[in-house]
């Protein structure tokens, strides 16, 4: 079995400005999830808007700006605008595998 890891990408428009191997074991779904919560507040918004990303839904002060969406046919997450920052799993050549089939 090919090693696999997460690959996380922060791009801001058409620039990549952060890019990062991690084995897939080293990581749960949720600490990747939080993983990229953490760097898109810590590249992109104030005090203020982390607060509303963490307040109750449907409130004055909430917010959707670290929510994570998770995407594509492969096992992929995001979470931002601009800058947003990307993980998904690729191989030990950098190529993308796909979600596994159900049997």
């Amino acid at each position: 079995m090919k090693k696999r890891n997460w690959r996380i990408r922060g791009h801001e428009g058409f620039e990549t400005f952060f890019d990062k191997m991690i084995p897939v074991s080293s990581l749960t779904e949720n600490q990747l999830k939080d993983l990229l919560r953490c760097l898109t507040a810590k590249a992109s918004l104030s005090f203020d808007e982390i607060v509303g990303a963490y307040v109750k839904r449907k409130t004055k002060l909430a917010h959707e700006f670290l929510d994570v969406q998770r995407a594509g046919p492969f096992q992929e997450f995001m979470c931002g605008t601009d800058p947003c920052f990307t993980a998904i799993i690729v191989d030990e050549l950098g190529n993308r595998v796909p979600r596994p089939s159900l049997p």
